[in-house]
């Protein structure tokens, strides 16, 4: 990396920032919203990898974070021709979560209740990230409304929420944290 590029370009210092493909938009705009959201889940995955958990989670969120990559670029695109020659999710990705979840579900009690966060700090991270996963779900939604974005994003956010509310019955499965039950008022 060359020493004389500077982290700050000040092109922001108003508000505006460039999208993939030149674009300036609002720092507001949805698309950032979007991305953003999936930014910061990749960074709350991040810190769940970093846990002492066991290598094959470590390896599978390695992954994620990967799609997570390349699902900012393609959200922060708005140029069709662009967007086309970008890394994309696919059909793979989807079903490496699917196996995943039946392979974590099969040692797991059978749910009976809601459970409410907690047990243990990374029980609490992967819930964490599951709310995040979900706003980021519902951000890209709302930015398909206004500009076409690839129903296999859409598809691979909500898997991937599924996946974490599953990674985080697990983890607390192998850690000996008992699941935390909804109580209902009687």
């Amino acid at each position: 990396m060359n020493k004389n590029i500077k982290i700050y370009t000040k092109t922001g210092d108003k508000g505006k920032t460039s999208l993939v493909g030149g674009s300036r938009v609002s720092k507001s705009n949805i698309r950032l919203e979007a991305y953003g959201s999936i930014d910061e889940l990749n960074s709350y995955i991040g810190l769940i990898k970093d846990q002492k958990i066991k290598k094959h989670y470590c390896e599978i969120l390695l992954e994620i974070q990967n799609r997570l990559f390349y699902t900012c670029s393609i959200l922060a695109c708005d140029k069709k021709e662009i967007s086309a020659k970008l890394q994309m999710i696919n059909e793979e990705d989807i079903l490496l979560l699917e196996n995943e979840i039946d392979s974590m579900s099969k040692g797991l009690p059978e749910l009976k209740s809601f459970i409410l966060p907690g047990g243990n700090t990374i029980t609490s991270y992967c819930h964490i990230a599951r709310c995040v996963c979900r706003r980021a779900e519902r951000t890209i939604s709302l930015l398909s409304n206004e500009s076409p974005v690839d129903e296999i994003i859409l598809k691979y956010i909500n898997r991937l929420s599924d996946y974490l509310f599953v990674l985080a019955r697990k983890i607390a499965q192998d850690k000996g944290s008992a699941e935390i039950l909804l109580k209902v008022r009687k």
